[in-house]
């Protein structure tokens, strides 16, 4: 794919952290600054979803208490993320950036529409989108995919701990066979836990590609939507 106009970009929560603070506005500020770069040098039109791992996560804490209120805990973290995301792009210029949230709180941010979040991109704003689907039991995963698919993004970049998608844990296997390419049914048939089955199944109704990079990478964003895929693994309906 070359000449994306419209993408989505989930960010995992890890990356607003560092080895001593849950939260490190250096971190936003970084982000920011280079996303705002890309889409100067692009014009792309870009949505980002944000996870909450570095504050809350939900799916470890539903081992000690109901996993719906556990789940709630993690769609606030997000937010959490979502606004100090959007200070940093406010305050390096990106004024028109919007906070859209999937649970109602408008004092902070503009409630999730889909009509309105694809007029903001339309107009080439940074739409922001947090609190994961704001309902228990999906992961921040399967929001990008829904929201991939209602705001009409041609692919979704999924900045990850690790360079692509892999046979096994590339962290515990040495010997881990990575991928360069699969299907949607590649990914279900084979178990691979990269992105959640309720994602790829979405991405495979919607056929959104997507592509798998380490977070690491994040600065090569540039380089994705002018068609390089040789750093990561690319999922999509093509055998």
């Amino acid at each position: 794919m070359t000449n994306i106009k419209r993408a989505i970009l989930k960010l995992s929560g890890e990356l607003f952290q560092d080895a001593d603070d849950n939260i490190n506005f250096k971190r936003y500020n970084d982000v920011a600054k280079h996303l705002i770069d890309v889409q100067k040098r692009t014009n792309i039109q870009l949505a980002v979803v944000v996870g909450g791992g570095n504050i809350f996560r939900g799916r470890q804490a539903a081992k000690q208490v109901d996993h719906n209120e556990a789940d709630s805990m993690g769609m606030m973290s997000t937010i959490i993320n979502g606004i100090g995301l959007r200070e940093a792009f406010v305050r390096n210029g990106a004024t028109d950036t919007r906070l859209m949230t999937s649970i109602s709180m408008p004092q902070i941010a503009e409630p999730y529409i889909r009509t309105k979040g694809r007029h903001h991109l339309k107009n080439h704003r940074v739409v922001i989108i947090a609190g994961g689907l704001g309902m228990p039991n999906f992961s921040t995963d399967s929001a990008v995919a829904q929201y991939a698919s209602e705001l009409q993004c041609e692919i979704i970049f999924k900045a990850s701990t690790t360079d692509g998608v892999y046979d096994s844990d590339p962290h515990k296997n040495n010997k881990a066979k990575k991928y360069t390419h699969l299907t949607y049914q590649d990914a279900l048939d084979q178990r691979l836990e990269v992105m959640d089955r309720t994602a790829f199944a979405l991405c495979e109704k919607s056929l959104i590609p997507i592509f798998i990079f380490d977070i690491k990478d994040l600065k090569k964003l540039t380089d994705i939507i002018e068609g390089d895929y040789s750093f990561g693994t690319l999922i999509d309906e093509k055998e």
